[in-house]
């Protein structure tokens, strides 16, 4: 990837995690809104680009990797307690100490997004794959924002240091972008064989997107004002993905 795309994930995240010190409603609508529609969003992009691109370029045992990137997710939101979807969860104060668990199952879940972010077209089926890869990125760093906010919120409410939450946020930030390079540097020197199982890997992280996107796209509000405000989101959201889907 090039330098800009690393520091449009980096800052997204980063962004979104310091905001917390300037937006005090823990619930904001526009988070919210932002979150629907980068949830319709990545999982319009992971339907019609990623999904093809790994069954094209992996055997039909795919999907079983699939599904268990969608447990793996599973698992990692016992400890993330759903911050991935902007959920934010007070502490009572016996608990108010910082939950590791919260920390590490966001970072590996930042890294696994990264991992398809990365150009396969010299692998043959890269059109697909290639073709979305800008597309994707602006998802998952949409997506990043109100993950990132609700990090910076539980931290705050567990009364962690300012100076130490915004090195959290850093390391949270530099997650994603070290995943793509991760999967950029495996897929160009082909480290001993563990460029053949690429496709094991992307599918693994599309069961991921699945789960986080279906996740976002059922879940409701009491406020039925906002549900409107939210399928608007939602349509425009799957709307762009679809249009750009169109135009090649």
């Amino acid at each position: 990837m090039e330098l800009l795309s690393y520091l449009v994930l980096f800052s997204s995240a980063l962004f979104g995690g310091l905001s917390v010190f300037l937006v005090r409603d823990d619930h904001s609508r526009r988070l919210k809104l932002i979150l629907s529609f980068s949830g319709a969003y990545l999982f319009a992009i992971t339907v019609l680009h990623l999904i093809p691109d790994v069954y094209a370029s992996g055997g039909p045992e795919i999907g079983l990797f699939v599904l268990l990137g969608f447990g793996l997710q599973i698992l990692l939101e016992q400890f993330s307690e759903g911050i991935e979807h902007g959920h934010i969860h007070k502490h009572t104060q016996e608990h108010a100490v910082f939950p590791f668990g919260i920390m590490i199952s966001l970072c590996l879940h930042a890294f696994l997004e990264g991992m398809p972010l990365v150009d396969s077209g010299h692998h043959g089926h890269g059109h697909a794959h290639g073709e979305s890869q800008h597309p994707l990125l602006y998802g998952i760093a949409l997506h990043h924002i109100p993950a990132a906010f609700a990090l910076g919120s539980v931290l705050l409410q567990n009364q962690v240091k300012r100076s130490q939450i915004m090195v959290m946020l850093v390391i949270f930030a530099l997650m994603t972008p070290a995943g793509s390079f991760l999967s950029h540097t495996l897929q160009e020197h082909a480290i001993g064989e563990i460029s053949m199982y690429f496709s094991y890997m992307m599918a693994t992280v599309i069961g991921i997107f699945l789960h986080i996107s279906t996740t976002i796209l059922f879940e409701s509000s009491v406020d039925h004002r906002f549900n409107l405000y939210k399928m608007i989101a939602i349509t425009l959201g799957a709307g762009i993905a679809i249009l750009y889907f169109l135009s090649f």
